[in-house]
């Protein structure tokens, strides 16, 4: 029987998991947020202003778009460039690490978009079977 290489995670060992000195964990403490999805697929196409990042992601609180786009900053997954202008304009645009990431998280899209009917049946028939216990 061929062997399979180990995940990375399972290398570490049940202790460093729950240290918070696992990759998987402290990477995707930040990008799998519900808000960094939206934030990183809007400024897929072009760099973007906080006010035009605030109306495309309308839920979003401005203390949270603000607080959002300084992880997603100091992780290195976007840049904040700052115009001499007054009052100063600010861009927000996705740096080359954060075009890799775009590309993983279309995937994802594409498989949520893909299998989202399924999840959503799955979900009433596990609704409906928990109701008539």
């Amino acid at each position: 029987m061929p062997q399979t290489a180990p995940t990375p995670w399972a290398t570490l060992g049940p202790a460093s998991i729950n240290q918070g000195q696992c990759p998987v964990r402290d990477v995707l403490d930040h990008i799998g947020d519900k808000w960094t999805a939206l934030i990183v697929l809007t400024l897929k196409s072009s760099p973007s202003r906080f006010s035009a990042l605030h109306r495309a992601v309308p839920d979003i609180s401005k203390r949270m778009l603000t607080q959002s786009l300084r992880n997603l900053e100091r992780d290195g997954l976007l840049s904040r460039h700052v115009f001499p202008t007054k009052p100063p304009a600010v861009e927000y645009r996705l740096t080359p690490m954060g075009q890799s990431f775009l590309r993983h998280l279309e995937s994802l899209v594409a498989w949520a978009e893909e299998n989202h009917p399924a999840v959503r049946e799955a979900r009433l028939r596990f609704e409906a079977a928990n109701d008539e216990g």
